[in-house]
């Protein structure tokens, strides 16, 4: 059977992820298509992340002439877990596209499983629910035959006008058993030309893990679920050397939800690394709870750890406990200044909206970024999604709004403590405030020893000690905006 693979994230047309200029291949569907090759079909990727919509697909149905249609998204991409509308909508039209042709349509990911009647109402023959290379694997088999299918685990499918779903597939216990990506698949120039134009190196990504164990109440698990399963660290570092040799890179995403839980595991990465002279500098999302162990933290290094994010989400204990997020303050503190001490760059995912969040939890939140002075922030907006125990409490309250429509847009989609500008103000203050604040934290570093600084750097320096408090003009706006009227209804749960 011949199959062409796409995927639903279009970098074009999400106006702050073309700005920032760091894409990164559909890695979900190179595994995928792998196992589809390994089971003996041809398969293709037409790969649209750089196309300025789906209708860029009739090309590729045209020089493939495939026998289906699978599109499968990123599911280890946070950008393509965030179920942007903006997306949803080129993915419906590229369904509308292959359904022309007579051709059946799988679909895969966040999106598709969150709203599985709305992709199989607009044409789509099945989705896949969880991990989806094995079911999608036997459904190609029973299609190719002309067998059963509707007994296959991890399936939704329209029968008589019906929903009919088949139960969530896990992944897999023995992560080592998958077929590498295929990483032939796929052309990487644009992606280089891109990262050395903006950044002056290459990027790329690779995961070690699928799901996560922790269960903070606000964040969707729609393909993986709460699970945690690993490669082995052998499997991790061949997987790195293997793309070594397929492309020239400066630099490694790992992009798992969390990357190196135990000492155990990041010991056996560091030595494998070593093993094979692979080492490159690397970025990963991990805990502070988990970064604050010496030894864990110090393997990490060894194997070439550059940047880490944090998802701390706020520096209240009070919001903090409501999302069951399992973490202390003091956790976020240490982990930090440990990381900092030893040259690790640190970046740390902040949310606000979340129910219950009073001026005195933000001001928490602006201590914490004060204190610390991170290298990087990321902010967001309680965002509920379904599935998760905070969509639940809130879901009664939501309009017709639904999604985002594009990662910027940081709408509070229910009735929460402040107008919904509030919370944009609030984003670009804090970005403000932490510009600021680490500008005086390089400015004083400069003036303690001048002598190692240049004019120029001395000169940056003191223009940002004396004049970067400027921002106060935004912070006046800030607070004017928020003594201005609630929006009508109240945060569940006060």
């Amino acid at each position: 059977m011949k199959v062409l693979f796409t995927h639903a994230f279009f970098l074009r047309l999400d106006a702050k992820q073309w700005r920032t200029a760091k894409p990164y291949p559909p890695l979900a569907p190179l595994y995928a298509l792998a196992a589809v090759r390994q089971a003996g079909h041809t398969a293709e990727l037409a790969d649209l992340q750089f196309a300025h919509g789906g209708e860029e697909l009739q090309a590729h149905l045209e020089r493939v002439e495939p026998d289906v249609l699978v599109i499968y998204d990123d599911s280890f991409n946070y950008l393509t877990k965030m179920c942007l509308s903006v997306m949803e909508a080129e993915a419906l039209r590229m369904v509308r596209l292959a359904k022309r042709r007579g051709l059946p349509v799988i679909v895969h990911g966040s999106d598709a499983s969150d709203h599985r009647r709305r992709f199989l109402e607009e044409g789509a023959d099945f989705v896949l629910l969880g991990d989806g290379e094995a079911t999608l694997v036997e459904l190609l088999g029973a299609l190719e035959r002309g067998e059963p299918w509707d007994r296959l685990q991890g399936l939704a499918f329209r029968r008589g006008g019906e929903l009919v779903e088949t139960g969530r597939r896990r992944s897999p216990t023995d992560l080592d058993s998958l077929a590498a990506p295929a990483w032939d698949a796929i052309d990487l120039a644009p992606y280089e030309h891109l990262w050395r134009g903006r950044h002056g190196r290459f990027s790329l990504n690779l995961v070690s893990s699928r799901g996560c164990p922790y269960g903070c109440n606000w964040c969707a698990k729609p393909v993986f679920g709460r699970q945690y399963y690993v490669h082995g660290p052998e499997r991790v570092a061949s997987d790195l050397q293997a793309l070594k040799r397929r492309a020239r890179f400066e630099h490694v995403w790992f992009c798992d939800d969390i990357f190196g839980l135990t000492p155990e595991w990041t010991g056996g990465f560091a030595e494998a690394v070593a093993a094979r002279a692979v080492r490159t500098p690397f970025m990963c999302q991990t805990r502070a709870d988990l970064m604050v162990k010496p030894e864990l933290r110090r393997n990490l290094e060894r194997a070439g750890l550059e940047t880490t994010w944090l998802g701390v989400e706020s520096g209240s204990q009070k919001v903090l406990d409501a999302m069951d997020k399992d973490l202390r303050v003091e956790e976020t503190y240490e982990a930090v200044r440990r990381l900092q001490e030893e040259g690790v760059r640190v970046g740390l995912f902040l949310q606000y909206g979340y129910l219950g969040e009073t001026r005195a939890d933000i001001d928490a939140t602006l201590r914490l970024v004060a204190d610390l002075v991170p290298d990087e922030i990321g902010i967001s907006v309680s965002y509920p999604l379904p599935g998760t125990g905070f969509h639940d409490r809130v879901s009664s309250l939501l309009g017709p709004k639904t999604n985002w429509r594009d990662s910027h847009d940081l709408e509070l989609m229910y009735p929460g403590g402040h107008r919904p500008d509030y919370y944009r103000r609030l984003y670009r203050y804090t970005h403000t405030f932490f510009q600021t604040r680490r500008g005086l934290k390089q400015g004083r570093a400069l003036l303690a020893s001048p002598r190692r600084a240049s004019g120029a750097q001395l000169k940056a320096a003191l223009k940002t000690l004396f004049f970067g408090p400027a921002s106060l003009l935004d912070r006046w706006r800030f607070e004017r905006l928020e003594r201005e009227p609630v929006a009508s209804g109240t945060q569940p749960g006060q």
